[in-house]
């Protein structure tokens, strides 16, 4: 285990970084779940791939998706990390449910009060991620909404950028677990 704390004397804050694992061989066991529900953007999902096995996160892609899964710009966003990724592919949310059934699920919405610092996440909660360009369907924020999480933004815009909205939650995740 590598433990480095660099103290900044203007910031009162210690950064710790921590590799929970070795990825020698890169086989590990899932800490949590990302879950794109019909992502369209192949640079995105292999960003998100790469943030993925980073955090030692498994990937679901729920489809259709918007890109063939061997498009070039996925595996260039992620990559040689790509085939050591823990990913699922599913059909549809039904196809999601049956065989990822037993986990808590949030999802990351703009449509929330509830800020994604709040909850306390556990090993094994899935993080559900709605398209590029529409975000989740209405049907789910609603069988959801008591499990519904917003990443703050204070300037004008609707939205982040997917793959960015990933890495905050995935390591907002790991700051917890780290605390």
């Amino acid at each position: 285990m590598n433990l480095i704390t660099l103290n900044f004397s203007q910031c009162k804050t210690s950064v710790i970084i921590l590799r929970i694992r070795p990825l020698q061989g890169m086989d590990y066991e899932p800490l949590f779940h990302i879950v794109l529900w019909r992502p369209e953007i192949p640079n995105n999902t292999g960003n998100i791939g790469r943030t993925c096995l980073a955090l030692q996160a498994k990937l679901h892609l729920i489809g259709p998706l918007g890109f063939d899964i061997s498009d070039k710009a996925l595996k260039r966003a992620g990559l040689d990390y790509w085939p050591h990724l823990k990913k699922s592919i599913h059909n549809s949310w039904e196809d999601f449910l049956k065989s990822e059934a037993g986990g808590r699920y949030f999802l990351v919405t703009t449509k929330s009060d509830q800020l994604c610092f709040q909850p306390k996440y556990k090993t094994n909660d899935y993080f559900i991620f709605g398209q590029e360009t529409k975000g989740l369907p209405d049907e789910f924020l609603q069988a959801y909404s008591e499990h519904k999480v917003r990443i703050p933004m204070l300037g004008p815009t609707r939205s982040l950028n997917l793959a960015n909205a990933v890495a905050i939650i995935g390591y907002e995740f790991l700051r917890q677990r780290l605390v």
